[in-house]
């Protein structure tokens, strides 16, 4: 793994370690994350009207009739006995009657509260009036006081209204941190002493049960139960999540007919402007009094909403999972990869916890896209910035001497680049200008003239390397080194550079004709390109380096293009070259030579720039074919006879005849031994 991948890989983990450390902390933020995933959920689901309990409103038109509220008792008591006369199942009052009737009429309805069911309300407070009722409590386990919510007093209903009331529940809220509604508790302690809320007396009362159990283990409250109902599960504290999904249908207290209400649950609730309480919850703004109406209606129905403890323990898993395959394939992989993972692994939870939530289960997807997201987003920032960088690095060191192409390339796949040190075979380019000296002279001390005249020659030059997929290596006074198939595989990288020689050859005719007109002396160029394995990579000092090539194939390309002159041509080719080459170009061996500095001979050969006819092509080939073999076996007339002809028909290699002929002369004066390998020994550079 590269240096900057590892760095990002650490920074990306710390994140997600971090991520992970939050959500086993849980801090605000995070619990208020979950908690509106949860509100989600209740506002997405279908809503539904309660069959079982209906709300008898006291509203301002029933003030208008009654009068004052609160009402005597004597009309609460009547109430009372109205309902059942119309069938009710059961009566709540969510009402605290926590002093005596100043107009009398307590007895008149404990007497009533002794022939029907009816529960009546209390409230937990820091200063108690009345007198709370306990509720006795069977507890499977122990020390369940360590667990429930626990407050300093009560306001209950006064002695004779509580004793003879047929339940009497908690009537509170508890909100969460951020002041919404969510889950209540279905028993409270006071002083040690346990209380029942509203919804939980409901269904003892309903059940005909005396009391209720509940049960106890090392993480808490676990579930409570009233027989003839299914088993009540709990969190630790003896809460449960509260299922908003009900509409309970209502009629005014001041109705005449209350028809509406027989076999049902029946609540009186005052809801005129001012005599109820509203909270906050998961969907809207609700009355205090609907919040164990709520409850009791789901317990009812066993439409519970239930969060395993567990769940906590999944969402961790599946999310540093998630964040952790995110990291990784950003490491490797496409961004767009990266992404349609990312989707998928947010999607996947979601899709998942609906499907959960269908049945009750209330799992958090909410940290889960956290994570994804910001793990997503630092891996992707982080990336973004080293790809940034590196581009930036790749610009800097092959801008100047590759296409902007190549470079864009180099860029968006910097993996096809390997730097330092890699052994490639290169086809490698030398040129030098010819008649330097006559335009040098044309300027004389016009420095700034000499100056503009070889950067025209050498963009015209350059240009060519570049359009051909080289690489320029460096500028050496008036000459240049040129490479191919570094830093990018190519595979026809020796035809390209002979594609490349020969339309230099034709932009210097071009140049000349321009500079002409301009009255200065025409550029001549030599060309030496040989092919062969070398090594390429960043080469220099910490301080300063380039990439280049190093090799004796790079010192032999040289020595050629030095030959160039002598032989008469402007291109010369090492051995390598012209195989790689001799089926797409006409090519001629010009002799087997040992370049200086060195003591083996290799073949060099010139590609002509201009074509011949066919049978003409069959001739001269023949011809020259003949002319080195005589050349070699020492057959000194017939190798000139056969150089004379050439010079006539093979015009393009005249210079080069005429040479031979004059060093068939100096050999024969002076004279080799018979085992002569005809290789020739250069003298010069």
């Amino acid at each position: 793994m590269k240096r900057y991948k590892l760095y990002s890989f650490l920074a990306s983990i710390s994140l997600l370690a971090c991520l992970v450390g939050l959500r086993i902390n849980d801090p605000f933020f995070i619990e208020t994350a979950r908690l509106k995933t949860i509100d989600y959920y209740q506002r997405t689901q279908e809503k539904q009207i309660s069959e079982n309990i209906i709300v008898i409103e006291i509203d301002e038109k029933t003030l208008e009739k009654e009068g004052q509220w609160p009402f005597p008792r004597q009309v609460i008591s009547n109430s009372i006995k109205k309902a059942f006369e119309n069938g009710a199942q059961l009566v709540v009052l969510p009402i605290i009657y926590a002093e005596k009737d100043r107009f009398g009429g307590d007895e008149e309805l404990t007497e009533t509260l002794k022939k029907y069911p009816v529960i009546l309300s209390q409230s937990a407070a820091n200063k108690g009036k009345g007198q709370p009722v306990p509720r006795g409590v069977a507890v499977i386990g122990e020390n369940i006081n360590d667990w429930l919510f626990e407050y300093n007093a009560a306001i209950g209903p006064i002695k004779e209204l509580g004793e003879n009331a047929a339940g009497v529940g908690m009537l509170l809220t508890t909100p969460e941190i951020d002041g919404v509604v969510r889950r209540l508790p279905l028993i409270v302690q006071i002083n040690k002493e346990i209380y029942p809320t509203i919804p939980l007396e409901m269904l003892r009362v309903l059940a005909d049960d005396p009391s209720y159990q509940a049960r106890v283990n090392q993480g808490g409250l676990d579930a409570i139960r009233v027989p003839k109902f299914k088993t009540i599960k709990t969190d630790e504290h003896g809460r449960v999540w509260i299922n908003f999904k009900y509409n309970f249908q209502s009629i005014s207290f001041s109705d005449e007919d209350w028809s509406k209400i027989k076999d049902k649950v029946v609540v009186f609730a005052p809801t005129a402007e001012g005599l109820s309480n509203t909270v906050a919850t998961s969907v809207n703004i609700r009355y205090g009094y609907e919040i164990p109406l709520f409850v009791a209606q789901m317990l009812a129905d066993d439409a519970r909403l239930e969060r395993p403890s567990d769940f906590n323990l999944y969402e961790i898993v599946y999310g540093t999972l998630a964040g952790l395959c995110v990291i990784l394939i950003l490491i490797g992989g496409s961004y767009w990869l990266a992404a349609l993972l990312s989707l998928t692994l947010a999607a996947a939870p979601v899709t998942f916890a609906f499907h959960l939530f269908a049945s009750g289960k209330l799992f958090d997807y909410s940290w889960i896209l956290i994570t994804i997201l910001l793990t997503f987003t630092l891996s992707a920032f982080l990336r973004f910035i080293n790809e940034f960088k590196q581009k930036q690095l790749i610009k800097k060191q092959f801008g100047t001497y590759l296409a902007p192409a190549l470079v864009e390339k180099l860029q968006k796949n910097p993996g096809l680049l390997q730097l330092g040190g890699d052994e490639r075979e290169l086809s490698i380019m030398f040129t030098d200008v010819r008649g330097f000296t006559a335009i040098s002279e044309h300027y004389g001390k016009n420095v700034q003239g000499l100056t503009q005249i070889m950067n025209r020659y050498m963009t015209a030059m350059t240009e060519a390397i570049l359009l051909n997929n080289g690489t320029l290596d460096k500028y050496i006074g008036d000459a240049q080194m040129a490479f191919w198939n570094a830093p990018l595989d190519d595979p026809d990288h020796a035809k390209n550079a002979v594609r490349t020689a020969l339309q230099m050859l034709k932009r210097l005719d071009l140049f000349n004709e321009e500079i002409s007109k301009e009255n200065v002396p025409p550029f001549g160029m030599g060309l030496g390109i040989n092919t062969g394995s070398v090594v390429v990579g960043n080469m220099g000092s910490t301080q300063r380096f380039d990439y280049t090539c190093l090799g004796d194939h790079v010192n032999l390309a040289s020595r050629l293009e030095g030959q160039s002159k002598p032989y008469g041509v402007r291109i010369i080719l090492g051995p390598r070259t012209y195989e790689h080459v001799k089926d797409n170009y006409l090519c001629f061996e010009l002799d087997y030579i040992a370049v200086k500095g060195k003591k083996e001979g290799v073949k060099i050969y010139t590609v002509l720039e201009h074509d011949l006819g066919i049978v003409e092509k069959k001739s001269i080939i023949a011809m020259h074919h003949g002319f080195l073999q005589n050349y070699r076996n020492q057959k000194w007339d017939e190798a000139i006879i056969l150089a004379e002809s050439l010079i006539k028909h093979n015009k393009e290699l005249k210079k080069y005849y005429e040479m031979m002929i004059e060093r068939i002369a100096e050999l024969r004066e002076k004279g080799l031994t018979k085992d002569w390998n005809g290789v020739y020994v250069a003298t010069s550079k």
